[in-house]
């Protein structure tokens, strides 16, 4: 076969084949003739002219993100890093604006980002540069919509993702932070620590009331004992004071075997007798006989008033007698 037949077909299968091209999915593709726009060709199979249309560009159909970090300065004058994250994509329909008419969009993009956050932050203070975020990145994405429609590309979402203050004014925040926590707990353990004391006082108090009733009960057992046993011992034949000095002896012999059970016990009951018991309570008797009897002669003394004489009289003063003797 002959060379140049073989050349010439080779170079009519590279054009044939030239002819063809792909266009991916969510991307479109921009078709020249001679340098001036013919159309957007969209995904798929497409067909072009060899050597007289080109492909100028390919645009992507997909949602991208710009991240943009700006630095300003807030209404109480502290300096902040904000890192705003922009979701756009080109609108199928506007491809050729989007194409023709912005040769760098991210650069267009972040300069109206800078010039809306370095608007906004400035009429905030720090805190409500924070609690405010999402009106920031509302007011970024009107902007931007209203500026990127024009090229066609739409916004479709901003988010403030970062605030960065300066490092001195992140240390002073978490100083006045945890100077409020430990507040905070101080007035908790305060709290705890009256709630503590006024219990621990409820309780000796409601102590101290059931130990007065217990001995009350106590005094009031054993007197009420006493007197059935001074009936009983009446009732055979003993006395009274009698009775009494054997009461005072068998507490007397009952108090030394308490005593003597404890075997730590150091104490010495002096004297220590049986008759030092009666001789005690003969003491306590006549003394409580002395003063019952004195009682019952100052109340007769109160009863009995003096009584003052209605009429006095008045004794005449005898003039004295004269001696004749002594008269000249």
């Amino acid at each position: 076969m002959d060379i140049p037949l073989i050349i010439f077909l080779v170079f009519g299968l590279f054009i044939f084949l030239s002819s063809f091209f792909t266009v991916k999915q969510q991307s479109s593709v921009i078709i020249e003739r001679f340098g001036k726009f013919l159309s957007v060709r969209n995904s798929g199979l497409q067909l072009k002219i060899p050597l007289i249309d080109r492909i100028a560009g390919r645009v992507n159909l997909k949602i991208q993100q710009l991240d943009v970090i700006i630095e300003t300065k807030t209404k109480d004058n502290v300096f902040v890093k904000l890192k705003v994250s922009v979701q756009f994509m080109v609108i199928k329909e506007t491809v050729y604006d989007a194409f023709y008419k912005l040769e760098y969009p991210h650069d267009q993009i972040t300069s109206y980002v800078f010039d809306v956050v370095r608007a906004e932050v400035p009429k905030l203070k720090l805190d409500d540069v924070f609690e405010r975020k999402d009106d920031i990145a509302i007011a970024v994405k009107r902007e931007l919509n209203e500026a990127m429609t024009t090229y066609g590309y739409t916004i479709i979402n901003t988010l403030v993702t970062d605030i960065d203050p300066d490092i001195q004014v992140k240390n002073a925040m978490n100083r006045i932070n945890a100077a409020d926590r430990e507040k905070t707990v101080a007035e908790f353990e305060a709290e705890a620590s009256r709630i503590r004391i006024v219990a621990k006082a409820k309780a000796e108090a409601e102590s101290k009331r059931l130990q007065g009733q217990g001995i009350a009960d106590q005094r009031r057992e054993i007197a009420r004992g006493l007197v059935e046993s001074v009936d009983v011992l009446n009732k055979v034949g003993i006395n009274s004071q009698e009775a009494s000095a054997l009461i005072v002896v068998t507490q007397h012999y009952d108090t030394l075997q308490a005593i003597g059970a404890d075997s730590n016990s150091n104490l010495i009951l002096l004297p220590n007798s049986p008759q030092a018991g009666s001789d005690m309570l003969n003491n306590m008797v006549a003394s409580f006989s002395a003063s019952n009897q004195v009682g019952e002669m100052m109340k007769k003394t109160k009863r009995v008033k003096p009584k003052t004489d209605e009429h006095q009289t008045t004794t005449p003063t005898p003039k004295p007698e004269i001696n004749p003797e002594e008269e000249v």
